[in-house]
């Protein structure tokens, strides 16, 4: 038996009819870019997430990009960044000519670490990008507390987390601005890229409307430089039939998550901890194992993908080390050695679930 990472193809089976009806409604209306799909959606997702605006963008790290871009930040100032995340995090900030500062991450939930971010403000920080890493809701308190303090801007990478709560509020709606993935992977995935930016703030909102289409509010006549970044008419149809299955997606998920740490208990894996007070929501389901390459050889033995988020940590990439010279990152470091993503997904039968919880199991036993 071959059990994959995800399977998108089973997920695409269980809505078929309802995926192949909007697809053709946007064929047959010829509107294909910034249309009525377009429009709900950012309605929709708003309202889900319990802000005032969305706005759709050609991907998760275009929808950092303008969100930086929206708040004024770039050459001459400071974003703080976890170290272990996906690269967008931090290249964005590149991308808008300011300087990201990489801090080590929590060893208990593998995100930012609220202690190094007050560590590491200076004059020119300007804001902090908490992630919220794997589904998993960052400490927001804590971000948002220096945030206040500090005077910066908080710009939430809930790229992976969608329909994860912090307390009773969704993560992507807590700070200044929340940033979207789309990506087919994710627990709201389209099938190609896509993202959004989401915001109380009718001006930052306006201003990201601005900056994905060429810098104009009137045609042809743009005020500032801007960019070709539009969430796509056909992307936004198929998002808004997923839309309405996400929360039990998630419900599944977590089901799923549960049966996977009773597993392993009692075992050396040690599986992902849940935030006090918060929802994990399991884009990926991660395990820490001390011998990750001998448990990836028995899996693959299986038939059981397996996949590694992050090989290397940001500051031991060529990009950022130069950035990050003559510092010291131990949690990020070791999660890059330890860290395996195992099969988890809503569509997953029960025997799958007990062939890779048996194998992952076994495999650990004979390395006690």
């Amino acid at each position: 038996m071959k059990i994959p990472l995800a399977d998108l193809v089973a997920q695409y089976h269980t809505i078929q009819s309802d995926i192949d009806a909007a697809i053709r409604s946007v064929l047959e209306s010829g509107h294909f870019v910034l249309g009525p799909h377009v429009k709900a959606f950012e309605r929709e997702v708003a309202a889900y997430l319990g802000v005032q605006n969305g706005v759709g963008v050609a991907s998760g790290t275009d929808a950092l990009i303008l969100a930086l871009r929206a708040l004024g930040i770039g050459p001459g100032d400071e974003v703080i960044v976890p170290d272990y995340t996906f690269l967008a995090t931090a290249s964005a900030v590149l991308h808008v000519g300011a300087s990201p500062v990489l801090v080590d991450v929590d060893p208990d939930t593998w995100c930012i670490d609220v202690a190094a971010v007050a560590a590491n403000i200076t004059s020119r920080t300007r804001a902090v990008i908490p992630v919220h890493l794997f589904g998993q809701p960052a400490d927001m308190s804590g971000v948002m507390e220096l945030a206040s303090t500090h005077r910066l801007s908080v710009i939430e990478d809930n790229a992976q987390a969608l329909g994860a709560f912090y307390g009773n509020r969704r993560t992507a709606a807590i700070g200044d601005v929340g940033c979207l993935s789309f990506f087919p992977s994710k627990n709201l995935g389209a099938y190609g890229d896509g993202g959004m930016v989401v915001t109380d703030s009718a001006d930052l909102a306006q201003r990201v409307r601005m900056l994905r289409t060429h810098g104009w509010r009137e045609k042809y006549d743009p005020e500032v430089l801007g960019y070709n970044s539009r969430l796509d008419e056909m992307q936004a149809a198929i998002l808004r039939v997923k839309l309405r299955h996400v929360d039990a997606w998630n419900a599944e998920r977590s089901r799923r998550a549960r049966l996977y740490a009773q597993a392993f208990a009692g075992t050396s894996v040690r599986t992902p901890v849940e935030r006090p007070g918060s929802t994990h929501v399991h884009h990926l389901y991660v395990v820490r194992v001390a011998e990750r390459a001998a448990m990836e050889r028995a899996l693959t033995e299986r038939g059981i993908a397996t996949a590694v988020y992050y090989p290397r940590p940001l500051h031991a990439t060529r990009l950022f080390r130069t950035l990050a010279a003559g510092r010291s990152f131990p949690v990020s470091a070791a999660l890059s050695e330890e860290l395996l993503a195992i099969p988890l997904y809503p569509e997953m039968s029960d025997e799958q679930q007990h062939t890779v919880s048996s194998a992952i199991c076994e495999a650990a036993l004979a390395r006690s």
